[in-house]
C-alpha cells in the first residue's frame, strides 16, 4: 500500500484503465511495447505498481509502451507518472482523466471539430449559470 500523503496518481490509472478494458496484468505485459523503442512493460514491474510496491520511475519509453498498452494517449499517462512520481501536477490536470483525455486528443481533431467541442463546452456553461441563477431566486 502507498504510505500515507503519497500520490497514487500513476498507479490508479493503471490500476482502473486495465480494469475497464478488462486484461489481466499479463495481457497488459504482452500489449504495452513502444513500437519506437521497443521498451516493454514487465509483468513484476507492473504487479509491483499494482500492489503499491516501490518501482524506479518509468522511462519515456515505459510510458509509451503503457499509454499503447491501455490505449490511452501517452500524454494521459505521461502527466499521471508526472504527478505520482514527482509531484507536477499540469493546469490541464483532473483526477478522472476527462481533461486530460480531451487535451490529448485535441492535436488529432480538425479545427472545426475543436470548435464544436468549445460550443458543447460554452453550452454547459450557460446551462450551469441559468441554474445558478435559478436556485438563488
Amino acid at each position: 500500500m502507498a504510505e500515507q500523503g503519497q500520490r497514487t496518481d500513476f498507479v490508479d490509472l493503471v490500476r482502473e484503465r486495465r480494469a475497464e478494458l478488462g486484461i489481466s496484468l499479463r495481457e497488459l505485459e504482452a500489449r504495452a511495447v513502444d513500437a519506437t523503442s521497443g521498451e516493454q512493460a514487465r509483468f513484476g514491474w507492473l504487479s509491483k505498481l499494482e500492489r503499491g510496491g516501490s518501482v524506479t520511475p518509468p522511462s519515456e519509453g515505459l510510458l509509451i509502451a503503457l499509454a499503447t498498452g491501455l490505449s490511452l494517449p501517452p500524454a494521459v499517462v505521461q502527466q499521471a507518472a508526472a504527478a505520482q512520481f514527482f509531484g507536477l501536477i499540469t493546469p490541464l490536470y483532473s483526477q478522472d482523466r476527462s481533461t486530460r483525455v480531451l487535451v490529448a486528443h485535441m492535436d488529432e481533431m480538425s479545427d472545426d471539430e475543436r470548435r464544436q467541442l468549445a460550443d458543447i463546452a460554452e453550452t454547459f456553461a450557460r446551462r450551469r449559470t441559468q441554474r445558478d441563477r435559478n436556485s438563488d431566486d
